[in-house]
C-alpha cells in the first residue's frame, strides 16, 4: 500500500508540474502576441517588468526572475515552505524563460494593432494560464504571494490585496504608457481574473439549499427519490414563534434546482427556502475528495 501511494503521489505531482508548466507557456504566449505589443500591463512583477524594458529594453523575463526571487523567499517562510516555494518557482522560471525565448519566435508587433482585441484575448489566454498553475497548486509569484501574505497576516481580503499590489503597477503604467492603456490593463485584470477562475475551479457552480418546512419528512423523502441526492436535517427555532423547525440542507447541480422547487412548492407550498451557490462539492455524489 506504501508503494501505491508513493506512486500516487508521484503521478499527481507529475500532473501538477505539467499543468504548471502549460500555463506559463500559454501566460508567455499571451504577453508576447497581445499585452507586451499593445503596451498593456496586468499587475504584478511582470507588469512593472514591462514598464522598465520600454524605458530600459532589458529582457522581461530576466526581470520577472529577479524580482521574485525575494518574493519566493517570503512564501517560503510564510506560505507554505518548500511544496510552495518550488511549484512557485517552476512557474516563475518557466514563464520567465519563455517570455524572453518566444521574443525570437512570434511576431514582434503581435497579431493585431487594434487594443481593443489586445485586451480581450490577452487577458482570457492570461487567466486560462494562471488557472492552469493554479490547478497544478502553484502561483505565479508577484502578486499572488503577495496578496497571500497580506491575507493570511493582515486579515486583508484577497481581491483588496490584488487591488492594492496590482493598482500601483496600473497606476505606473498610466504614466509610462498613456492612461487609455492603463485603463485597457483594468479590463485585462478583470478579464484574466474570470478566466482563470474558470479553468481552475470549473464551471460546474453547485447549489446549496435550506429549506424550513412544517413536512420535512416528506420533502426529504421525494428529494431522495426523485434527485438521489442526500439530506441534511437541522433542527431549530423559529426566532419569532419560539415554534421547533427542520431544516433542510442539501447540495444540488443548478439543472436540478428547479426540480426541487417543484417537489417543495407540491409538499409544501407555505416552505420557505434560501438558495445559495457553492464553487465546489467534494464527496459522495460528486467529485471524489482526494488527498492532497
Amino acid at each position: 500500500m506504501r508503494i501505491l501511494g508513493k506512486f500516487v503521489n508521484q503521478q499527481q505531482r507529475l500532473i501538477d508540474y505539467l499543468f504548471i508548466a502549460m500555463g506559463s507557456i500559454i501566460q508567455a504566449v499571451s504577453m508576447r502576441l497581445f499585452l507586451i505589443p499593445g503596451l498593456m500591463v496586468s499587475g504584478g512583477i511582470s507588469g512593472a517588468a514591462q514598464i522598465v524594458n520600454y524605458f530600459t529594453n532589458l529582457p522581461i523575463g530576466v526581470m520577472v526572475l529577479i524580482g521574485n526571487l525575494p518574493l519566493l523567499a517570503l512564501g517560503w517562510r510564510y506560505l507554505g515552505g518548500r511544496r510552495f516555494a518550488l511549484r512557485t518557482a517552476a512557474a516563475v522560471i518557466l514563464f520567465s524563460v519563455f517570455t524572453d525565448g518566444l521574443a525570437f519566435i512570434l511576431p514582434r508587433n503581435g497579431l493585431t494593432e487594434d487594443i481593443l482585441l489586445d485586451a480581450l484575448y490577452g487577458g482570457v489566454l492570461l487567466g486560462i494560464g494562471l488557472g492552469f498553475v493554479y490547478r497544478g497548486r502553484g502561483t505565479s509569484g508577484g502578486s499572488d504571494i503577495l496578496g497571500r501574505i497580506l491575507n493570511h497576516y493582515r486579515g486583508v481580503a484577497i481581491s483588496q490585496a490584488y487591488l492594492i499590489t496590482d493598482g500601483v503597477v496600473v497606476l505606473a503604467s498610466g504614466f509610462a504608457f498613456g492612461w487609455d492603456r492603463a485603463l485597457y490593463g483594468l479590463i485585462v485584470i478583470y478579464i484574466s481574473g474570470l478566466a482563470a477562475e474558470m479553468v481552475s475551479e470549473g464551471n460546474s457552480l453547485y447549489r446549496t439549499t435550506f429549506i424550513i418546512t412544517n413536512k420535512p419528512q416528506e420533502v426529504t423523502e421525494r428529494i431522495c427519490t426523485l434527485l438521489e441526492r442526500g439530506v441534511t436535517l437541522i433542527p431549530g427555532t423559529g426566532g419569532y414563534t419560539g415554534q421547533a423547525r427542520t431544516m433542510l440542507y442539501c447540495v444540488l447541480s443548478r439543472a436540478e434546482i428547479s426540480v426541487l422547487k417543484t417537489i417543495v412548492t407540491e409538499i409544501d407550498p407555505q416552505a420557505f427556502m434560501v438558495i445559495g451557490q457553492a464553487n465546489e462539492a467534494l464527496g459522495e455524489g460528486f467529485r471524489p475528495l482526494s488527498k492532497d
